[in-house]
């Protein structure tokens, strides 16, 4: 969906150092790989690279490196290092009852790449997914950080519920998702609504769907986009009730938005409730 280079290479940087941000990491060191057909190497290549450099100095890392290979099919990625305190690691097994989860990014970037492919989206539209897909997310990791969170992940190739589903099962809680709560990038739903799902998010609901229960009335257009891959997604952070307010104004003063999407009801996994809103 990205035709700009220096956006394709900070999209694809973001994605890499959102690894390491997932686990209450700080990236230190990143090193280019790198596949390109050599005979296009010049300016295209060189604004790839540089849009990668652009967000491995915004998190504050270093890059060391790289490795290249001939290839008729452009690539382009990091290897990431980074570093976490092994007290303060964040992971998806921490969830506990009393938990509030928040959501740092919409959703929506897999559906609206698909309506990109199918010229069927608003330029504005995007560009503002491209946007979140570029943005890293240290602001959610530090805020998790700073009001110790226990349980993190990030949101990308299972989707929302794929991840939501792991989150679940690592912590064995019980969890309540508030589907009216989420926030969609714009032109998500209604390219959801014509049918411009991708493929990823099929085969996510037939393998995680038997773990979820609907209580309520939920179109089927949302249904699927909760199974929708993102690229470079926000993280899905556990919270205790009693540090989510300090955790909302912390992501709201970083300029990162904060929605509150469920909630953890009890202490042995089982299917997650899907609720119009908490």
């Amino acid at each position: 969906m990205v035709d700009d280079p220096y956006i394709f290479g900070q999209i694809a940087a973001a994605n890499a150092l959102n690894d390491v941000y997932a686990m209450g990491g700080r990236p230190l060191l990143a090193m280019n790989l790198l596949m390109y057909p050599e005979c296009d190497a010049g300016e295209e290549l060189a604004l790839i690279l540089a849009g990668g450099l652009s967000k491995i100095t915004e998190a504050g890392a270093l890059l060391v490196g790289g490795h290249s290979v001939d290839d008729l099919e452009p690539k382009y990625g990091l290897a990431v290092t980074g570093l976490a305190h092994p007290a303060h690691l964040l992971l998806n097994d921490g969830a506990r009852p009393g938990d509030v989860l928040f959501l740092s990014k919409p959703l929506g970037s897999g559906i609206v790449s698909t309506a990109v492919k199918a010229e069927m989206v608003d330029a504005a539209h995007v560009k503002e997914a491209m946007n979140w897909m570029s943005t890293l997310n240290r602001a959610a990791a530090e805020a998790a950080l700073s009001v110790k969170a226990k349980a993190a992940t990030d949101v990308t190739g299972f989707g929302l519920a794929g991840h939501l589903i792991e989150m679940a099962q690592a912590s064995n809680a019980a969890i309540e998702l508030y589907v009216d709560n989420i926030e969609w990038m714009k032109g998500a739903r209604e390219a959801a609504s014509y049918g411009l799902v991708p493929g990823g998010a099929y085969r996510n609901q037939a393998f995680y769907k038997e773990y979820f229960q609907y209580a309520g009335e939920i179109d089927q257009d949302r249904e699927i986009m909760l199974y929708s891959p993102e690229t470079a997604g926000g993280m899905l952070v556990a919270v205790h009730e009693d540090s989510a307010e300090v955790y909302q104004k912390q992501l709201l003063a970083a300029g990162q938005p904060c929605f509150k999407v469920g909630r953890v009801t009890g202490s042995r996994f089982e299917k997650v409730r899907v609720l119009a809103r908490g």
